[in-house]
């Protein structure tokens, strides 16, 4: 497909590798501010009557920025340009919670932002959601200490296809993630991109994986997020009638029928080192 590097597979002896995973409108985003993924605070009332009658816009009119992760490793002599965009350097990961530590942030789960939108329910100063995508196992083994290191918690956006393969999360950290306060959200089986699914797609990439979540951590998964960021009005239409509480893109402008189900968020660029991750923050906190 044009424009949009695919996800490729391959199963064998070593395990499964995924390789790209960045449209052309992602990598525009990740490079600059100009169109930058957050969610929007108080951006008016018109825009979530569609989802919830009973929003309350914030007073002071800012923005919650959503930060996205993949891997958290260094760099190869084998890692594109392009790959380096999704691949954050250990040391960039953990000056990047240190320096959000040291700031007086605070991580807030998808129920207290939805609860915020929604309700108007208060958040704590300086409010940052913090999501990793794919299941990959250094979210776990490098991730989840520096997290716990700044009292963070996270959402992961797990793809089943990959539990329990080599390099990826087993079952048994899924789970322990959950027990340990994070929110375990569903991103599909495969990682093909919503856009394209047919009937049957739905059941085999959304439905059948999400069950297989919530008997793996014993309670609803209620948030998705869209493979490749990418969603369309069927996707969205899809996510709504499958009862989620929310969904959450990467690519594109959110949808004003449907803003809970087209929520922004931002891949935090490898490239980046945490002074400018903050510029970025500091960016959305002023309402750019």
């Amino acid at each position: 497909m044009k424009g949009i590097y695919r996800v490729l597979f391959f199963i064998a002896a070593g395990g499964l590798i995924i390789l790209g995973c960045i449209s052309n409108a992602e990598k525009t985003t990740a490079k600059g501010f100009g169109a930058a993924h957050h969610v929007s605070v108080g951006s008016g009332r018109a825009e979530m009557e569609s989802d919830s009658a009973a929003y309350v816009p914030e007073a002071d009119g800012g923005s919650v920025p959503v930060l996205c992760y993949h891997q958290i490793r260094d760099w190869t002599p084998k890692d594109s340009k392009t790959a380096k965009v999704y691949i954050v350097p250990v040391a960039n990961f953990k000056a990047e919670m240190k320096i959000l530590h040291d700031k007086g942030y605070h991580s807030i789960s998808p129920d207290q932002l939805i609860a915020h939108l929604q309700h108007g329910a208060p958040l704590p100063s300086k409010p940052i959601m913090i999501t990793l995508d794919d299941a990959d196992e250094s979210q776990y083994s490098v991730g989840l200490p520096e997290l716990d290191k700044a009292g963070f918690k996270a959402t992961f956006y797990v793809m089943t296809v990959v539990l329990n393969r080599p390099k990826y999360f087993s079952r048994a950290q899924v789970k322990e993630l959950n027990d340990k306060g994070h929110t375990i959200g569903c991103h599909t089986w495969d990682h093909h991109m919503v856009t394209k699914y047919t009937e049957a797609d739905w059941v085999k990439q959304v439905v059948k994986p999400r069950a297989e979540l919530e008997k793996i951590i014993g309670k609803p998964v209620m948030y998705f997020a869209y493979p490749f960021g990418l969603w369309n009005p069927a996707a969205v239409s899809h996510i709504k009638q499958y009862g989620f509480t929310a969904a959450f893109s990467l690519a594109g402008k959110a949808d004003h029928e449907a803003p809970m189900y087209t929520l922004k968020r931002q891949i935090v660029d490898g490239n980046w080192n945490a002074e400018q991750m903050m510029k970025y923050i500091e960016h959305i906190e002023k309402g750019k």
